[in-house]
């Protein structure tokens, strides 16, 4: 079985671009979740991860282990992620998202980036990409 089938929150059709799939923060997502990422960190390989703004909807105990799981891998992901970038076309629900996300990278130490649209979003994990190993990632047709 390809590693990438057992994955129903994270999209890895575009690694290393790594989106997360919409609607998929439903209550008790987080134990498949994880899952996903462990997968992920065992790839050994480094990636992006493109989330969009539905996830400040969650339970608080999907939260709450999502938070654990990001405290417990804290080094393993600063290894092999390179950021986390949110998209937020509203701007004001995008400041927002930029004040929670500066919390997240002091809390967890992966950098978090918070843009307008799925195209600067791309464009910077790109430019992350390319600054890490010298390749681009090709854009996908979203």
């Amino acid at each position: 079985m390809n590693l990438t089938e057992s994955f129903s929150i994270h999209d890895l059709s575009s690694f290393p671009l790594v989106r997360m799939n919409d609607g998929t923060a439903m209550p008790g997502y987080a134990a498949q979740w994880a899952k996903e990422m462990d997968a992920l960190l065992l790839r050994s390989r480094p990636f992006v991860m493109l989330h969009g703004s539905g996830e400040g909807d969650e339970a608080h105990e999907d939260r709450k282990e999502r938070g654990l799981w990001l405290k417990r891998h804290k080094e393993e992901l600063g290894r092999y992620c390179l950021a986390m970038i949110g998209i937020e076309a509203d701007p004001h629900k995008r400041q927002a998202m930029k004040a929670m996300s500066a919390m997240a990278t002091k809390a967890f130490g992966t950098p978090t980036y918070v843009v307008e649209s799925d195209e600067a979003a791309v464009k910077l994990a790109n430019r992350l990409l390319s600054a890490f190993d010298g390749k681009e990632v090709m854009s996908d047709a979203r």
